[in-house]
């Protein structure tokens, strides 16, 4: 996909309000959640919607809080590879499930595998964090706004990723 193309509005000043409350939705999931799913999550749902500004975002956001970089390298073949534990490989499945839902929706089956890893609460919070990061991506593929340009507010300049 060329991205020589007409340039794309600022949809967070544009719908200034709607975007507070997405904000606020995502700091309160936030602390729902376990960091080191969130970021797992958030990563994974941002490769599988082509979100270049959410997977650079929250790449840096993880290696800030000390996800260690192979993890972050082999996050795109979970599947595959061993440093996952069985909660984050639910949770990776159900992310999966929710971001790309298909035709028949969410299996029994995989419902009950993420129900043995997650109590009630922590997958509706869950559940929850998939939402926002899909808001998001959305945002960021419709709008293409830029990777990186969000570092120095959010301090993400300092994960030395450039």
């Amino acid at each position: 996909m060329s991205h020589d193309s007409l340039p794309r509005l600022d949809h967070a000043q544009t719908s200034s309000d709607l975007s507070r409350k997405l904000v606020d939705l995502s700091l309160a999931v936030s602390k729902a959640i376990d960091p080191t799913i969130a970021h797992l999550v958030e990563i994974r749902a941002s490769q599988l919607n082509g979100c270049l500004l959410c997977l650079d975002m929250h790449v840096k956001q993880a290696k800030l809080h000390g996800e260690r970089e192979l993890r972050l390298h082999h996050l795109a073949a979970w599947h595959e590879s061993p440093l996952f534990n069985a909660k984050e490989r639910a949770a990776l499945a159900w992310t999966e499930a929710l971001t790309r839902i298909a035709p028949e929706g969410v299996s029994d089956r995989l419902y009950a595998e993420v129900r043995e890893q997650f109590s009630e609460k922590e997958l509706s919070d869950l559940t929850y964090q998939v939402m926002v990061i899909n808001a998001w991506n959305r945002a960021g593929v419709a709008f293409r706004t830029p990777p990186g340009s969000l570092d120095k507010a959010y301090g993400l300049d300092r994960a030395g990723l450039n």
